[in-house]
């Protein structure tokens, strides 16, 4: 998927960029599976109209919501090829490609929502954002992805052994598929547009996600039992392709890192009431959400962290984030 030739790509972005420039404007497809109104949709929205001021209307963003350019797994290699010029994507869906961000993705590695946030504010977001440079993108921000938990069509999941025999939806990580393995369960990738029909089919019991996804997607109708081991808080982050970002100027560049940056306290506002919205709608469904204690659910990732963290500086990224107030 990675560090595919790229020079039909640059001619094709240099024609672009020479067409838009004779007409003073610039509109960059910006690609996101949700549907319009979500608030990573409204947070690259935001982006584009900060850009736009920023520049004197020399660039803009027009965002392709509803996958309709492609499931995350698909429009990854198309914005590293330049062919989509920007991304709102999961760091799920990058795998273990991006080591850095592989360590955001480690189950129960952050214990709330301040913590999160105090992690991808300071130095180590910074870090994590630079390391994406290696696979032919530039991170710009990170967008709240909310608190992911197991939800299924079966019965409340209480501990680990409750888990035991069921299949669940995950995205094409080697994580995600190794920490359900972990607690025993089935771990099946697929796209996130198939989730619904497979579980209305039984193909899985369940899958793995936030409240606005589980609302958003239907998947409520489908599964009723949503159990709060918050296992995951991944970041979504939000994208360039350097086949892109090469041909602006370090002004113009400087200006989309700040859009970019003033983004986020919008998108983290819009998702706490989304949040909030979406839990009401599910239990208004017919859902049935559980506490759960974490305890033996996060004993049991022993041997994803010693997997996925062999690295010295990895597991120095591993300490510091655990260090980190919140």
């Amino acid at each position: 998927m990675f560090h595919l030739p790229k020079m039909a790509a640059v001619a094709v972005i240099a024609t672009s960029l020479m067409v838009s420039a004779a007409s003073a404007q610039t509109v960059l497809r910006s690609s996101d599976t949700h549907p319009d109104g979500y608030p990573t949709v409204e947070a690259v929205k935001k982006f584009g109209e900060l850009l736009s001021a920023k520049t004197d209307g020399r660039y803009s963003v027009e965002v392709f919501h509803s996958a309709q350019l492609g499931q995350e797994a698909d429009t990854i290699e198309q914005t590293q090829f330049g062919v989509i010029d920007m991304n709102r994507i999961s760091i799920g869906a990058f795998g273990t490609q991006v080591p850095e961000a592989t360590v955001t993705q480690l189950p129960y590695i952050f214990r709330s929502a301040d913590h999160f946030h105090n992690v991808l504010d300071g130095p180590i977001g910074e870090e994590i954002l630079k390391a994406f440079d290696a696979v032919d993108v530039v991170a710009l921000a990170f967008y709240d992805g909310g608190a992911r938990s197991f939800y299924n069509s079966e019965k409340p999941i209480t501990s680990p052994a409750d888990m035991e025999g069921l299949k669940f939806r995950v995205m094409q990580s080697d994580i995600f598929v190794d920490m359900v393995g972990a607690l025993g369960a089935n771990a099946t990738p697929m796209p996130y547009g198939e989730v619904y029909s497979a579980i209305q089919t039984g193909v899985i019991e369940g899958a793995e996600n936030n409240y606005p996804s589980f609302d958003t997607a239907g998947h409520a109708e489908v599964a009723k039992f949503y159990s709060l081991d918050e296992h995951l808080m991944v970041p979504e982050v939000l994208v360039i392709s350097k086949v892109v970002w090469d041909g602006l100027t370090p002004e113009d560049q400087a200006l989309f890192r700040e859009a970019a940056k003033e983004s986020v306290a919008a998108q983290r506002e819009l998702w706490v009431a989304k949040e909030v919205e979406s839990k009401a709608a599910v239990e208004a469904l017919g859902a049935v959400i559980n506490e759960v204690d974490k305890a033996p659910f996060i004993e049991a990732m022993k041997p994803v962290y010693e997997k996925y963290v062999t690295d010295p500086k990895l597991q120095d990224l591993v300490a510091r984030i655990q260090a980190t107030e919140g």
